[in-house]
């Protein structure tokens, strides 16, 4: 059974998070517009042989709001929080939850292992925002759906680039559930914060040499996302231990809809060996 929790961070934050299973702890990370809940089936799978920590990160459910001061240091805090309240000694991130997680294992003797699956890492401008000031005023407007196209053509997988906007407008409503679709509008602002983070972090503080955790880093071969493969490579020629786990019937949302059961499969392998 699934209980929800919460946790003071720093400067009296908020931040909740969802718990199932036994044994050894493990924190999932969720990247931008996701929520925890997006990740119970992975979370169940994994459930089978973790304790599973399922972070509800700011902006989002229970948690503090992102304010101001927001920054990947304030991720890490958070992390560092619900690490020090588990014990976990394990970390698993997608997308830019990936990027928390590496982050967070920095220096760190307690975390053992962190899995990571195409972790948001902008490299040398791979993952751009010049999208941001468009989007920025049409949230401002309270035009998300058009904020959200702006996003999608611009970040998103081939198919939604080369889609006219105005047909990208029509169709999301259909092939999106409502219930994600208001979800994804919800977590507009934050999804901007985050992106603008990235940006910001693009090619600094990225020698992750100081990693002492085994990393695994998994893709999926259906994902067509063009900053996953410099991601991937940076990775590769800096984390001191790294293994290269690929999925090829997956894409970048893997763990959190195409294929939750598989990828926690590989996470469990992983964890336990």
């Amino acid at each position: 059974m699934t209980t929800v929790q919460t946790l003071a961070s720093t400067n009296g934050a908020t931040i909740g998070y969802q718990t199932v299973g036994s044994g050894p702890s493990v924190i999932v990370i969720p990247g931008a517009l996701s929520i925890a809940a997006d990740f119970e089936t992975f979370a169940g799978a994994l459930a089978a042989n973790f304790t599973v920590h399922t972070m509800e990160r700011r902006g989002r459910g229970r948690s503090s709001p992102q304010d101001a001061g927001y920054c990947m240091a304030v991720e890490r805090k958070d992390v560092c929080a619900l690490q020090a309240h588990t014990q976990a000694a394990y970390l698993f991130g997608h997308s830019y939850g990936g990027r928390i997680a590496l982050e967070s294992a920095r220096n760190s003797v307690l975390i053992k292992k962190v899995a990571v699956y195409e972790p948001g890492i902008s490299v040398k401008g791979s993952i751009a925002t010049t999208w941001a000031t468009r989007y920025g005023h049409l949230v401002a407007q309270n035009k998300r759906l058009d904020a959200f196209v702006e996003f999608s053509k611009a970040a998103g997988p081939d198919r939604a680039k080369n889609t006219p906007r105005w047909l990208l407008k029509l169709l999301m409503p259909v092939v999106i559930k409502r219930h994600d679709l208001e979800k994804k509008l919800g977590l507009l602002e934050s999804n901007l914060r985050e992106h603008q983070e990235i940006a910001r972090l693009d090619n600094a503080n990225q020698d992750f040499g100081d990693i002492s955790a085994a990393v695994m880093v998994m893709i999926g071969g259906k994902s067509d996302l063009p900053w996953v493969a410099p991601a991937v490579d940076k990775l590769i020629a800096t984390l001191p231990r790294v293994r290269v786990e690929r999925f090829p019937n997956l894409n970048h949302f893997g763990p959190d809809q195409s294929g939750p059961r598989e990828v926690a499969e590989a996470v469990t392998a992983f964890f336990t060996n």
